[in-house]
Parts: structure tokens; C-alpha cells; sequence
């Protein structure tokens, strides 16, 4: 298993570990982050941003954006907009920071909220750094878009969607290979697959 899928996976065991043991705080209604954050490494964001064909009248929206690096880098190196939903409000703290920081906070927007309540109707480039159910689960979001939008999604595909374009692409700065999967709206669903009786017919 390549080393950046083990840390993914490690962070979203152990997210679900220490979810269970923990008993949340009285009168505390705040959602779980449904997986822990991995950062992607800054010449993967530009592939991501690349692919996409991203242009100064695009919105990007990163789902689940933790410090904010496809949105910040999006505003500053195409002077677009970009808005990212993140339910850590710690990471929400350091991704508007770094927003303003790098003087990007006039175009950047970070939301404290549950990606699977976004609202995508005005964004026309969507990211995705999640588990493959996870992306399923956002299609009701997605269906949202515009046509013409894409959604990029880092690593694991939306199995129940037809991929536009994949790409492999190997990063200089961790050294792993990435894969890169390119959708365009309007969306293509995949073909539910036949359900087998018990003598495979």
C-alpha cells in the first residue's frame, strides 16, 4: 500500500478509535470531523488546480479544506474565488489566518459547517481529498453544480460516477505517485453493477 493511502488510512482509524472511546461534553451538539486531515503537498495542489483549468471567473470549493492551501492557492496564483467547508473550527482558525496572511482573505471564504450541507450551486471547481463512500455520499451536493463545473478528486475516485479523466502524477516533494480523478457536469453515473443469484446468474 503506498505510504500516503497507510497515513490516510491510519488518521481515519484512528479518528473512529478515539471517537468511540470519548464521551462528548454535555450539551455539545458540535458534529465529528468525518475523517482526519492529510495534507496534500503543494506541487499536487497546483496539478489539481491545473487539471481543472482553473481561470480568475472560477469559484473553487474545497470540501473538507483543513488549512485552506487549494483555496488560498487558487486566489493567489489565478486570482479566482474559493470557498472551503471545514467542521474543525481549529483548522478553520489556520486556514483564515493563512488567508489573511497571504493577503487572500478579500476572496477566500471558510465555512464552519458539514461538507454534506454545502451549498455548490454558484461554484464551478469542487476538490476532494476523501474515502470513496464519503464521495458518494456528497453526490446529492455535487448534483448541485453547474454545468460545465468539474470536481477533482485526490486519490480515491466516486465509484458510483464516470471519471472524465484520470491522471497519474508523481509528486517531487513526497516522491509518491498520485492518481487524479477529473469529472465534468453534467455528471455520468456508472452502471449499477448486476446482482448475482446464489447460482451467479
Amino acid at each position: 500500500m503506498p505510504r500516503r493511502w497507510l497515513c490516510l488510512c491510519l488518521c481515519w482509524w484512528g479518528f473512529l478509535a478515539v471517537a468511540a472511546a470519548a464521551d462528548p461534553p454535555a450539551n455539545t451538539p458540535r458534529k465529528s470531523p468525518d475523517v482526519g486531515y492529510y495534507a496534500t503537498t503543494q506541487d499536487v495542489v497546483d496539478e489539481i488546480l491545473r487539471l481543472a483549468k482553473v481561470g480568475k471567473n472560477d469559484v473553487v470549493c474545497d470540501l473538507g479544506c483543513g488549512d485552506g492551501r487549494f483555496v488560498i492557492t487558487a486566489a493567489k496564483k489565478y486570482g479566482c474565488k474559493g470557498v472551503g467547508y471545514e467542521i474543525d473550527p481549529q483548522w478553520v482558525r489556520t486556514a483564515r489566518a493563512l488567508a489573511e496572511k497571504e493577503q487572500v482573505a478579500e476572496l477566500v471564504e471558510i465555512r464552519e459547517a458539514d461538507i454534506f450541507t454545502a451549498d455548490l450551486k454558484n461554484v464551478t471547481v469542487v476538490t476532494l481529498f476523501l474515502l470513496p463512500e464519503l464521495n458518494d455520499r456528497l453526490i446529492p451536493q455535487l448534483e448541485q453544480l453547474p454545468r460545465g463545473a468539474r470536481i477533482i478528486s485526490h486519490e480515491f475516485e466516486i465509484p458510483s460516477l464516470i471519471p472524465d479523466h484520470k491522471l497519474e502524477f508523481q509528486s517531487q516533494q513526497d516522491r509518491s505517485e498520485h492518481l487524479l480523478y477529473l469529472y465534468r457536469v453534467p455528471i455520468k453515473r456508472a452502471a449499477a453493477s448486476p446482482r448475482k443469484t446464489p447460482l451467479g446468474r
